[in-house]
């Protein structure tokens, strides 16, 4: 069969919908595929465990050097701040300068109550 001997595709689904009202509203209420695309790194970003454990540590000591974390995740200084850098890059970690010294918190409350959100629902599967 060549191309031009396809039959036209319709612009209805080839099926019923069961539900064509709920459907609009699924449809209404999804994001554009740029969102999509940040949501989805972001999340896959936090579904690394070095990067949860980091999370997890700023959430309970606010701000940490990088020396710090590495201890508190068991991770080399080198590898815990690749791991910071990429959470930097997606705003999820902010820095603050004392001296020569780096100082790592989380950037704003969206990604603690992410995080605690993910706990407390691992919490109300046991």
């Amino acid at each position: 069969m060549r191309p031009t001997d396809r039959p036209a595709q319709s612009s209805k689904p080839a099926f019923r919908l069961r539900h064509p009202d709920r459907v609009s509203q699924a449809s209404a209420a999804m994001p554009d595929e740029a969102t999509v695309f940040r949501v989805t790194r972001a999340l896959h970003l936090l579904g690394e465990a070095a990067r949860l454990r980091i999370v997890i540590a700023l959430l309970a000591a606010t701000e940490l050097s990088v020396n710090d974390l590495a201890a508190t995740i068991g991770l080399s200084e080198a590898a815990t701040s690749q791991h910071l850098r990429l959470l930097r890059s997606e705003s999820m970690v902010r820095t603050r300068r004392e001296g020569r010294a780096i100082y790592y918190a989380l950037d704003d409350d969206h990604v603690r109550e992410l995080v605690e959100l993910v706990l407390a629902h691992d919490d109300h599967r046991e």
